[in-house]
C-alpha cells in the first residue's frame, strides 16, 4: 500500500504512513491513511461474498470525481484501484477534510446549529436534484425512468436472499408497495441513496454542509424518493436512535432544535420552485422504510456470515421489524385514499389496528395506527386524510405547556386577580404575570402561535390553544394574546424591514403590547367595506381621521401603537381597494383614547376595548404596511389563524366550564340527590360533551385544512368554525350557570365573566350571519362544481 500511495502522490516511498479505521462508514470499510504529511482516507470493498450488485465502490468514485468537477460539496477524488492483491479488494483513495460527521441525534450541537446544518443539508441536496446528468459527465449513470419500480425489485430481491427467518408484514408490505406503482409519476435526476444526516460532513466550527459522503447507493433516480429518505428522521422508531446510544432526552432535544417535517418540505419545495405538498409523499416514505429495512437485513446477514464491519451489526435483527412496521404506518393514510376513490366502504375503528379486506390488493392489510386518522372532504372531489394529534416537536412542547400552565398560572390565577381588582386603575402592569413571562421566555415556551418561530404547524399550535384559553392569563404569560398575536403576524407577513425592527421585534420579545383598530360606531361594521376613517397621503406624510371603537388592547398600560383600517382609495376604486392598513403610535399628537368600554359591565382589565380618536393624526409614510389598497388582503391572511386561535381558547375555556358544572353537580343535593345524579343534567352534560369534541374536530379540521392549503382555500372552514364555536362555548357556560343557579351569574364565581365574554365572540372577527352567508355560498359552488351543473 505504502508504494501504491507513494506512486500516486509522487512521493518517496520511504515515508511514514499511519492507518485508522473509522468507526463510521459500515457498509463499505473506510479508513484514516496518512502518509507522509499527506491525509487521505481509503474506502474498500468489504471482503467476502457479497449480495450482487451491492458494494460497487467504483460507482462511488465516479459519481465524485463528476461531481467535484462542477463544483458541488464532495471530497477530491485522487485514485481507484483494481488490483485486489493490494488489499484484497478494490479500493479508492480520496482527499481527507477536517470537519464534523455527526450523530444521529447530532448530539454535542447547538441548538442554532442542528437548525442550520438541516437546512444546509437540505440545500445540498436540491442542488444535486437539480443537475442534468448528461450535463456533468454522468450520462449513462442510471435509468431514466421506473426508479421506484428498480427499488422495489432489487431490494425485495435483496431482502429475500438475506432473510434469516419470515416476516409476514414485509411480504404485505412489498404487496402495497407494487399497487402504487402505476400511480407515482416519473422524475430523474441525480440522487444520493442513501442521503442522511450522518452521511454529510460539516464545517467544522459554521453550520454548513463541507462534503456529502457515501455515494455507493446513488444513481440517475426519482428526487422526492432521496429527499424523503433525508425526512425519515421525522418518522423513524425510536430502537432506531436507541441503538446508536442516544438517549431519550437527545430524541426530544433534536426535534426540539430542528426545523419541523413541514417547514422542511416546504423549504425543499421552495429551493427547487415546485408545489407543496409533493404529491405521494406517503408512497415515498414508505419506501424508504421498505429500503432501509432490507440494507439493516443484509447488514445482519452479513454479520451472521462474519462479514460486517458494523459494531452494531449484532443487534440490527431488533431493528428489522420496527422498520417495516413504520413504513406500513404511512401506508395508512395512502390506503383510505384508495378505498374512497374507489367507492370501497370501510369502517374505521379508533384503536391501535384496523383490519380491512378487500381483493384489489388480494391479501389482508393491517393497518396500525399512532395517531387518530379521519376521513374529511377538501375541494370539490378531493379525498384527503387528516391527522388530528399533533406532530412529535408538537407533543413535546403541548406537554412542557400543560405542566408550565399548571404550575405557574393555574397556581396564581387568584393572586392575579386580586392584585387587579385592588389597583386604583386596573388596566396596569401585574407583577406576578411578568414573573411568570420572564420563566415562558426562558423555557421557550413563548410566540408559540408564529409557524416561523416556533416550527409549529396550525394543527400543533391549535392544541396549545386549547390550553390557553383556560385561564384568562394564560396567553400573555406566554405571549399569545390577542390582538398582539394578529398584529405580529400582519408585521411578519406583511410588514417591512423597518416596521419589523420598530414594532415587531419589540412585541415579540413581550416589551410593548398593541392594539387592532378596525371597528367603527358610526356604521355597520360587519360589512367592512363601509369604513369611513380616512388615510390621506399629505406629502411624506399620511393624515388619519376617523373614530374606531371596540379597539382590542388599546386600554392595556403597555399598549403603544395601533394598527388602524382606513379607506384611501376614491369613490371610483373598487370596495375591496379602497382601505388600507397603518401603524399609528398612539403618543402621536390627535390620537386620543376617549373612553375604555365594558363588556355586560366587565371592563376587560387589565387588557380591555378602547373608543378611539384620530383627528389629523399625521404619521410617516413608512408606517403604511403592503401598499394603499392592500387591507383587505391583508385582513383575510391575519383573521385565518386568528380565528383558529379563538375557537380552540373558546374549547378550552368550555372544557374548564363543563368541569366547574360537574363539580358543582357533585357539591349539591336538591330532591333527596346530587344535581349530577339528576337525568336531565345528565343528559345537559352530554351534549355538552358532544357540542365540545364536535367543535374540536372541525377546528383542528380548519388548522389541518390551512397547513395544506393556506388561509384562502381553507375559508369555508375557517368560517364554519367561526360560527359553531362561540355558540357552542355560549351553550356550555350557560348550562354550567343553570347548575350553579344564583352564584352563576354572580361575580364570586368565573362563569357570568366567562360568558360576557364568550358572548362576544359571536360578533369579533365577524358576525355569525356574515360567515353564515360566506358558507352558504362556498357551499353552493362547492356543490354545483361536483355534480357539473
Amino acid at each position: 500500500l505504502a508504494s501504491y500511495l507513494a506512486k500516486i502522490l509522487s512521493k518517496s516511498s520511504s515515508q511514514q504512513m499511519d492507518i485508522k479505521m473509522f468507526k463510521a462508514g459500515q457498509s463499505n470499510p473506510t479508513y484514516y491513511v496518512k502518509y507522509g504529511k499527506t491525509e487521505m482516507v481509503l474506502r474498500k470493498k468489504p471482503p467476502g461474498k457479497l449480495l450482487r450488485g451491492a458494494h460497487q465502490i467504483d460507482r462511488e468514485y465516479k459519481v465524485m470525481n463528476a461531481l467535484y468537477k462542477v463544483g458541488f460539496p464532495v471530497p477530491r477524488m485522487l485514485s481507484y484501484c483494481k488490483d485486489q492483491s493490494l488489499l484484497g479488494t478494490e479500493f479508492f483513495v480520496m482527499e481527507f477534510l477536517p470537519g464534523r460527521v455527526v450523530s444521529q441525534t447530532m448530539k454535542g450541537m447547538k441548538s442554532s446549529e442542528k437548525r442550520s446544518c438541516v437546512l444546509s443539508a437540505t440545500e445540498t441536496l436540491a442542488k444535486l436534484h437539480s443537475y442534468k446528468p448528461s450535463n456533468i459527465g454522468l450520462d449513462g449513470y442510471g435509468k431514466t425512468s421506473g426508479f421506484c419500480s428498480r427499488v422495489l425489485n432489487t431490494w425485495s430481491k435483496q431482502y429475500m436472499a438475506a432473510a434469516h427467518k419470515e416476516i409476514p408484514e414485509m411480504k404485505e408490505l412489498i404487496s402495497w408497495l407494487g399497487h402504487q406503482l402505476p400511480h407515482i409519476k416519473d422524475e430523474s435526476s441525480v440522487i444520493h441513496g442513501d442521503y442522511s444526516l450522518n452521511n454529510v460532513m460539516f464545517h467544522p466550527t459554521e453550520g454548513k454542509v463541507l462534503a456529502v459522503l457515501d455515494w455507493e447507493l446513488s444513481t440517475i433516480g426519482h428526487p422526492y424518493a432521496d429527499f424523503a429518505y433525508l425526512c425519515m428522521m421525522y418518522h423513524v422508531p425510536q430502537e432506531f436512535f436507541l441503538l446508536r446510544d442516544a438517549s431519550q432526552s437527545d430524541i426530544e432535544q433534536l426535534f426540539k432544535d430542528i426545523p419541523t417535517e413541514e417547514e422542511l418540505v416546504k423549504y425543499y419545495c421552495k429551493l427547487r420552485s415546485i408545489s407543496y405538498p409533493i404529491p405521494n409523499w406517503n408512497f415515498h416514505l414508505a419506501l424508504n422504510f421498505f429500503k432501509l429495512a432490507s440494507i439493516v437485513q443484509g447488514v445482519y446477514s452479513r454479520y451472521l456470515k462474519g462479514n460486517a464491519s458494523s459494531p452494531y451489526a449484532p443487534i440490527y435483527e431488533a431493528l428489522i421489524l420496527p422498520l417495516i412496521q413504520t413504513a406500513l404506518k404511512q401506508v395508512t393514510k395512502s390506503v383510505f385514499k384508495i378505498f374512497l376513490k374507489l367507492s370501497i366502504p370501510i369502517s374505521i375503528h379508533f384503536s391501535l389496528v384496523i383490519v380491512a379486506s378487500t381483493d384489489m390488493l388480494g391479501l389482508p392489510i393491517q393497518i396500525r395506527l399512532v395517531n387518530l386518522v379521519v376521513l374529511i372532504t377538501g375541494e370539490p372531489g378531493q379525498n384527503l386524510d387528516m391527522t388530528l394529534s399533533p406532530s412529535p416537536k408538537g407533543k413535546e412542547v403541548l406537554e412542557k405547556v400543560k405542566r408550565f400552565l399548571k404550575e405557574n398560572c393555574e397556581a396564581n390565577e387568584k393572586v392575579y386577580h386580586d392584585y387587579v381588582m385592588s389597583q386604583k386603575d386596573p388596566f396596569c402592569v401585574v407583577p406576578i404575570l411578568e414573573e411568570i413571562k420572564i420563566k415562558a421566555k426562558q423555557q421557550g415556551l413563548w410566540n408559540l402561535f408564529l409557524p416561523d418561530v416556533s416550527g409549529l404547524s396550525n394543527v400543533d399550535y391549535a392544541h396549545i390553544a386549547e390550553q390557553l384559553g383556560k385561564s384568562h392569563m394564560n396567553s400573555e404569560a406566554l405571549n399569545c394574546s390577542a390582538p398582539d398575536t394578529g398584529n405580529m403576524e400582519v408585521l411578519h407577513m406583511y410588514g417591512s424591514d423597518y416596521q419589523k425592527q420598530k414594532w415587531l421585534q419589540p412585541l415579540l420579545d413581550g416589551k410593548i403590547r398593541s392594539a387592532f383598530c378596525m371597528t367603527e360606531p358610526q356604521v355597520a361594521s360587519s360589512d367592512a367595506t363601509n369604513m369611513e376613517t380616512t388615510i390621506t397621503r399629505d406629502g411624506n406624510s399620511y393624515v388619519v381621521n376617523g373614530r374606531k371603537w371596540w379597539s382590542t388592547g388599546a386600554a392595556n398600560a403597555r399598549c403603544t401603537f395601533g394598527i388602524v383600517m382606513g379607506r384611501t382609495g376614491g369613490l371610483n376604486t373598487h370596495k375591496h381597494k379602497s382601505h388600507s392598513m397603518i401603524v399609528v403610535p398612539f403618543d402621536t399628537p390627535g390620537v386620543t383614547r376617549v373612553r375604555n368600554l365594558t363588556v355586560f359591565g366587565y371592563d376587560e382589565a387589565p387588557s380591555g376595548h378602547s373608543e378611539m380618536l384620530f383627528e389629523n393624526v399625521r404619521v410617516p409614510l413608512e408606517n403604511l404596511i403592503l401598499g394603499e389598497g392592500r387591507g383587505f388582503e391583508i385582513a383575510q391572511g391575519r383573521l385565518g389563524p386568528g380565528r383558529i386561535h379563538h375557537c380552540m381558547r373558546s374549547i378550552g375555556l368550555a372544557e374548564r366550564c363543563l368541569s366547574l358544572l360537574v363539580e358543582r353537580g357533585m357539591q349539591r343535593r336538591p330532591f333527596g340527590k346530587r344535581i349530577v345524579e339528576h337525568e336531565v343534567v345528565q343528559h345537559k352534560i352530554a351534549q355538552c360533551r358532544i357540542a365540545i369534541d364536535q367543535c374540536r374536530l372541525l377546528t383542528l379540521h380548519a388548522a389541518h385544512m390551512m397547513d395544506q392549503f393556506g388561509s384562502k382555500r381553507a375559508r369555508k372552514e375557517i368560517a364554519m368554525i367561526k360560527v359553531a364555536a362561540p355558540k357552542m362555548l355560549c351553550q356550555v357556560i350557560d348550562e354550567a350557570i343553570q347548575v350553579y343557579g344564583g352564584a352563576g351569574v354572580s361575580d364570586d364565581f368565573p362563569l357570568a365573566k366567562c360568558y360576557a365574554m364568550a358572548r362576544t365572540l359571536r360578533i369579533a372577527d365577524g358576525p355569525d350571519e356574515v360567515h353564515l352567508s360566506s358558507i352558504g355560498k362556498l357551499e353552493i359552488r362547492d356543490q354545483i362544481m361536483k355534480s357539473k351543473l
